[in-house]
């Protein structure tokens, strides 16, 4: 046997087909060459045997997050999946991702991530700074940074089992890519929100159901950049939350303010 011909070999594929309406897995067998990941094998079934399945791809290069699906019911990119992770006997399933709505075959309606998104409000700059005067120290810088690597395949707020396993709370949830984000802003140093009387902490758990995690770390687990979601995030803000909470001097503080306020009327 020949170099070459020991690296091919026909693997046994199951890939959802079908629209909102309802579909059915569908049985292939395709060639597989070394190297190769998911994403080409699904690119080459298109090619040469369902020209009209439909899957979600930009980069092929784990960067871009459109590929995210489910592959063997583990929630994946496509396209940094490689094939050499399962064995030549093995069959490899691939279905949409199951939080979100099907619009055909792969691909998903993730609008609600989007409308989550706009939910959050934006970086409020530091009053009488300049853009290009921001100043910050390293140890800030390389916290949100890691929090900005996420590509929004959105594979975090596919596995929550809050999102996934309950409909109904999409409308209180943000999910743990929007609260990781919340958390982000809650500890930028040099975001303003609290001198506009924006209270992050607050609004993470009456506006963005913090309540709803309860820290199972799925998130992270699936994450393709490697995020801390739970650790770094998540949790660093129910703590924050919980402080704002029931801290016996804050709970004073907002009475006397309050007080203080209605004296003034």
């Amino acid at each position: 046997m020949s170099a070459t011909a020991s690296t091919q070999y026909t693997a046994h594929f199951r890939v959802w087909r079908g629209d909102q309406d309802g579909g059915q897995l569908e049985d292939f067998s395709v060639e597989v060459h070394e190297g190769e990941v998911v994403l080409d094998i699904i690119h080459r079934l298109q090619a040469t045997q369902v020209s009209d399945l439909a899957v979600r791809w930009n980069c092929k290069a784990g960067k871009c997050g459109s590929c995210s699906a489910e592959i063997n019911g583990r929630p994946r990119l496509l396209c940094m999946t490689r094939m050499s992770i399962f064995t030549r006997e093995e069959t490899i399933t691939v279905t949409p991702l199951r939080a979100f709505p099907v619009v055909r075959d792969l691909v998903t309606d993730v609008s609600f991530n989007y409308t989550k998104a706009r939910e959050v409000p934006s970086f409020v700059p530091p009053p009488g700074v300049a853009a290009g005067e921001y100043r910050m120290q390293q140890m800030d810088v390389d916290r949100s940074q890691e929090f900005r690597k996420c590509i929004e395949c959105f594979l975090c707020q596919d596995t929550c089992h809050v999102v996934r396993d309950h409909e109904e709370n999409k409308e209180a949830f943000a999910g743990p890519r929007f609260l990781m984000r919340v958390a982000e802003l809650d500890m930028h140093p040099l975001d303003a929100a609290a001198e506009t009387g924006l209270d992050r902490k607050k609004t993470a758990q009456d506006e963005h159901g913090l309540g709803y995690c309860n820290i199972t770390k799925c998130c992270t687990e699936v994450c393709p950049e490697g995020i801390k979601i739970t650790d770094n995030a998540l949790i660093p803000l129910k703590e924050r939350a919980v402080d704002r909470k029931y801290d016996p001097l804050v709970w004073l503080g907002s009475k006397i303010g309050r007080r203080g306020g209605g004296g003034q009327d």
